[in-house]
Formats: C-alpha cells, sequence, structure tokens
C-alpha cells in the first residue's frame, strides 16, 4: 500500500500527519482513511506527543472524498461498508488537533477540517460542502458539524448551493480559526501547536473534553459537567505548578500528571 499519509515529529512533541495524494488533490479513499486514523491514534497514545499536526499540500487540504470508490455503489452496499463510521475514531483523539489548510478543503477533506479542534488557513484557502453539485449531501458530519460552527443561516447557504468560500470568509462566519498569508500557513500552524505544547497536556485533554460536549448537552449539564473537570484538575501536578509558578511570577514546566 502506498504511503497515503506522511508522518513526522516536530521538536520531538508535534505529531504530523500529512495527507500524501497529490496528483489527486488528497482526495479521501479507505486506505487513506485508514492509514490517517493509525497514524493519530498511534500519535494519541504516545506519551511524549503533546499536540498533533493535520494538512495536506498548498494546492490542496484534501478535495473531497474520491468519487471513483463510490459511483457506481447501490446503497445497500454503501450501508453494509458503512465506510464513514470509521471518522468517529477521529473524534475521539484526545490530544489537541490542529488542521494547517491551504488550497481545497471540500466535501469530505472540509469535514475532515471540521474534525480538528484549531484550524489555521490560507487566505486563497476554498472551502464548501459541493456535494449537492452531484446529487448527494454531506455524509461524515457536514450538515452537523458545519451548522453548530457558522449556525443555520451560512450552514445552509454553502450545503444547499454548494459554493466555495474564501479563507477570510470562513473566517468571518466562523468556520476557521485563523488566516494568514498562504505562505506562512504551515509555520503559523506549528506556531500554534508549540504553544500548546508549553500548556498543561491533562488540562488540555479535559478543555477539549469539556468543549466538544459543549455541543451534545443542555446549558445546565454542560456547566455540571465542566466544573467537575474543573475540580478533577486539582488532583494533578500541573494544577500546583502552574498556580505556584503564577504566585513565583515564573514559567511554569508542565509534565502533564
Amino acid at each position: 500500500m502506498a504511503d497515503e499519509i506522511l508522518t513526522e515529529v516536530i521538536d520531538q512533541q508535534i505529531g504530523v500527519c500529512r495527507l500524501n495524494r497529490p496528483d489527486k488533490l488528497n482526495a479521501l479513499n479507505v486506505p487513506t482513511m485508514d492509514q490517517l486514523i493509525v497514524a493519530l491514534e498511534r500519535f494519541d497514545a504516545d506519551l511524549d506527543i503533546r499536540c498533533m499536526l493535520l494538512t495536506g499540500n498548498e494546492r490542496a487540504f484534501a478535495a473531497g472524498a474520491d468519487i471513483s470508490e463510490m459511483a457506481d455503489a447501490s446503497m445497500v452496499e454503501l450501508y453494509y461498508r458503512n465506510n464513514l463510521a470509521r471518522w468517529e475514531r477521529i473524534r475521539r483523539v484526545a490530544k489537541p488537533l490542529v488542521a494547517a489548510v491551504s488550497g481545497y478543503a471540500l466535501g469530505g477533506g472540509c469535514e475532515l477540517m471540521m474534525n480538528c479542534d484549531i484550524i489555521v488557513a490560507a487566505e486563497s484557502a476554498r472551502l464548501g460542502q459541493p456535494e449537492i453539485n452531484i446529487g448527494v449531501m454531506p455524509g461524515a458530519g457536514g450538515t452537523q458539524r458545519l451548522t453548530r460552527a457558522v449556525g443555520k443561516a451560512a450552514a445552509m447557504d454553502l450545503i444547499l448551493t454548494g459554493r466555495m468560500i474564501s479563507g477570510r470568509e470562513a473566517l468571518a462566519i466562523g468556520l476557521v480559526s485563523r488566516v494568514v498569508p498562504d505562505e506562512h500557513y504551515f509555520k503559523e500552524a506549528v506556531n500554534v501547536c508549540r504553544e500548546l505544547c508549553r500548556k498543561s497536556p491533562i488540562a488540555l485533554r479535559l478543555a477539549k473534553e469539556a468543549v466538544l460536549k459543549a455541543f451534545e448537552m443542555s446549558l445546565s449539564e454542560g456547566l455540571e459537567y465542566e466544573r467537575k473537570l474543573f475540580y478533577m484538575l486539582f488532583a494533578t501536578d500541573d494544577q500546583k505548578e502552574g498556580m505556584r509558578a503564577f504566585l513565583e511570577k515564573r514559567p511554569p514546566v508542565f509534565v502533564g500528571r
């Protein structure tokens, strides 16, 4: 099997996964998704890795799903394959996951991007859910995550028209976290990862967990959940170190315990 995903480690703490189908604009097929999930879960289990970065190349983060895999499939075949269920494993990644997005992030590529926690996009990035243009609709979370990210009006516009938007427009509607000039998108994403690596690993994991729960719980349930996680952090060495360092006016040294 070809290396659909290239991995590397930056600063001994940042696990990088790079989509590697340049001839297909990083279209997402089953082997690519399988390799990506394995790579992310391996980094997630590695105690030396504090943050993960997902990217493609300058032309495309991922231009969508590989249509050749499904064009002639029947409903029954797709139902039994249930390939989209594997995406749930990406959602369960506990460590912070940063996306560095340039070029196209469309369809499944936009859905994959939305699985990330912080999204750094190039100004010229082209994002959207164009599935309606080929007679289908988003199926890997697009109708749900996009609506939660940008609200009903913007989500309906993007999903029903299938139009693409720029990085700047994506920032304006809340779809991405930061937008930078094209030549700086990867460097900025690495800088975000480096900033996260200076935080308490356990606090990052619990904070991420609490934010994700906000989309699944009522406000009162979410507040109670947040409160419990906050109290839990007072059983960690990192909490003691962080507050002691604040009082002593020095940088904290977090160890993840």
